[in-house]
């Protein structure tokens, strides 16, 4: 089974709650985080990719527990045409997905790694990068 990319999204009311921890004990789930963030209100955003037999049940609990679960449904795409090497968006990106081969400096995009954060969509100063739903 491979891994499903998923976005939770929950409030300062379960922030303190051991909910990944029991996704792996109750549900015997796979789980790789991405992206995590809490904010000073304590509400928090976390992109994961899961897997496992009981996937249904760990997002049936997630779910029960208040969570609010998203498929990632969106996806960055790199525009080969537009884009130049200028490597402004190989600094910024958190999972490595944009990297600058070389010797031939050369922009690559591994779309397997994407987080879809959509930093580089924003700094991209000939707008290769593009989000698709």
């Amino acid at each position: 089974m491979s891994p499903k990319k998923i976005i939770l999204r929950f409030g300062k009311d379960i922030a303190d709650k051991p909910i990944i921890y029991c996704l792996v004990r109750d549900y015997d789930l796979v789980i790789n985080i991405l992206k995590a963030n809490v904010d000073q209100n304590k509400e928090g955003t976390m992109v994961l990719e899961l897997t496992g037999e009981k996937y249904d049940q760990g997002l049936a609990f997630l779910k029960n527990q208040g969570v609010r679960v998203q498929p990632l449904a969106e996806e960055v795409f790199r525009n080969e045409e537009k884009c130049t090497s200028c490597g402004a968006c190989t600094d910024i990106c958190p999972s490595g997905a944009l990297y600058m081969e070389r010797p031939s400096m050369e922009v690559k995009f591994e779309s397997d790694n994407c987080i879809v954060c959509q930093i580089c969509v924003k700094i991209c100063p000939v707008k290769a990068m593009e989000v698709r739903f």
